[in-house]
């Protein structure tokens, strides 16, 4: 790839500009930044997806920042996140981690990256895709992720309490959702957000009846052409267990890892 360094840079860029964007999309998001940091909270309790503590200067010391996060997220009651690449830029944020007593969190998640579309797939006849514009387009984007993470043990009502500024959402000109649907039924969805003139892949999911029908790779090459259309000159992901294969067959490659560190609410959210 070319400039690869470059474009993992805007790659983890993106991720934080699509975290802070999430603030904006549920009601109860909120977000403090300033002094090298920035403090996302979306619009739930949970800690892994939605609560997420960066650092933009890297002149921040790790310790700092989780300070800073502890105070914030803890006057919101909640726990939170904070992401370390192996590629040794973050090995001290990783010792202030542990010395902090965060958590690690599962396994490391893979980052990967695509420089180009996707050749678009053959589709069932039964199945249409559509790119999302309406409210009601982003209640099917709920309601299919609702129960397609809910493999995970996510509870059901994380991604209506993330989304409910639905307005929000469609209104900001960095996010983009396509639903596919057989017989007028949503069964798969995905997001992309876009910044700095690169697209990441978001909130990927098929409903558990429909799996194995091809359905996880049409939504994804479609979002991510849709990406390549509107100007990204790279498109990133944080591959699940059950998607990385599916993204490496389409062509995504690993660059680097995230390793997760939480810090749990106490006492625990409800």
């Amino acid at each position: 790839m070319t400039d690869s360094r470059s474009q993992a840079a805007l790659g983890h860029r993106n991720l934080i500009a699509f975290n802070r964007a999430a603030t904006h999309w549920g009601s109860r998001g909120a977000l403090e930044e300033g002094g090298g940091a920035v403090l996302c909270a979306g619009g739930t309790w949970i800690p892994v997806v939605a609560n997420g503590a960066y650092r933009i200067d890297h002149t921040l010391d790790g310790g700092e920042l989780i300070a800073r996060a502890d105070e914030f997220f803890g006057s919101l009651s909640r726990g939170f996140t904070i992401k370390v690449r192996d590629t040794g830029q973050d090995d001290d944020l990783r010792r202030a981690c542990e010395a902090a007593g965060l958590e690690r969190f599962g396994t490391p998640v893979p980052q990967m990256i695509l420089d180009g579309p996707l050749r678009e797939p053959a589709t069932d006849d039964g199945i249409a895709t559509r790119v999302v514009d309406d409210e009601a387009g982003v209640a099917d984007f709920i309601a299919v992720n609702a129960e397609a993470y809910g493999t995970y043990g996510m509870p059901a009502e994380v991604l209506s309490d993330l989304f409910d500024e639905s307005k929000r959402l469609l209104e900001d000109p960095g996010a983009h959702i396509v639903v596919a649907s057989r017989a007028g039924e949503p069964i798969a969805t995905a997001m992309t957000f876009e910044s700095d003139g690169v697209a990441s892949l978001q909130w990927v999911g098929t409903v558990p009846g429909a799996r194995t029908a091809g359905l996880g790779a049409l939504v994804t090459i479609t979002a991510t052409n849709l990406a390549f259309e509107h100007g990204a000159s790279s498109c990133t992901l944080q591959a699940s267990p059950m998607g990385e294969p599916l993204y490496r067959r389409l062509g995504y490659e690993t660059i680097y890892h995230y390793g997760e560190f939480v810090r749990w609410p106490t006492p625990p959210a409800p």
